[in-house]
């Protein structure tokens, strides 16, 4: 009986360590989440940061906006 009871305390420590450790641990926040864009030129969609804009409209390089002003 003494061993059971033994045994019990040890679960119950390792379980109050681990959920300690979770609690303690930073979670990651969710992503950001950014809005995607359609390449003037080409058609291909990327997100807005990465996009190079001229004229009121989004490329996604600088060959692609200077091809569509020609």
């Amino acid at each position: 009986m003494g061993r059971l009871l033994f045994l019990v305390a040890i679960v119950a420590i390792v379980y109050l360590i681990i959920r300690s450790y979770q609690k303690n641990t930073p979670r990651q926040d969710k992503p950001v989440v950014e809005n995607m864009v359609r390449c003037a030129h080409c058609g291909v969609h990327f997100p807005k940061g990465e996009s190079v804009q001229a004229d009121g409209q989004f490329f996604c390089c600088n060959e692609h906006r200077d091809a569509y002003r020609k």
